[in-house]
């Protein structure tokens, strides 16, 4: 009987752990509308760019920014009505090089050059989208 109890309980608690993992958070999760869902990842990325480097609030910033990146590839980068617009082909460079950055460089602040050429970027997704593509 002691057998039969561990065995469900472990079972249990697998189950309750795999559910946990495939939960969605709701708050960080992009919504399925491009043009929201771009500019939103648009804004998390200015807004970690923009810290300063000695501010408490950068490591998260910067963490959320990744999960922001991966979540917009991992939604759009399939979806061929999509990739074929300006906007997304500007956005997934802005991605690329900054990623390129957070991994290469994780305790390396972003060079100016880079922010510099990723806000023009942003600035060029941001009129891409308000034409319409």
């Amino acid at each position: 009987m002691k057998r039969y109890w561990s065995r469900l309980i472990a079972l249990v608690l697998v189950a309750v752990i795999g559910l946990m993992g495939c939960s969605n958070n709701g708050s960080n999760s992009l919504s399925g509308d491009y043009r929201q869902d771009t500019l939103s990842v648009v804004n998390t990325l200015r807004t970690a760019l923009d810290l300063p480097e000695d501010d408490p609030e950068k490591a998260q910033s910067q963490a959320v920014a990744r999960e922001k990146i991966n979540e917009f590839s991992a939604r759009y980068q399939r979806d061929t009505s999509i990739t074929v617009l300006n906007s997304f082909t500007t956005m997934r460079t802005a991605l690329n090089s900054l990623a390129g950055h957070y991994s290469s460089y994780p305790n390396r602040p972003v060079p100016q050059k880079l922010k510099q050429r990723l806000q023009q970027e942003f600035k060029q997704v941001e009129a891409s989208l308000s034409r319409g593509g």
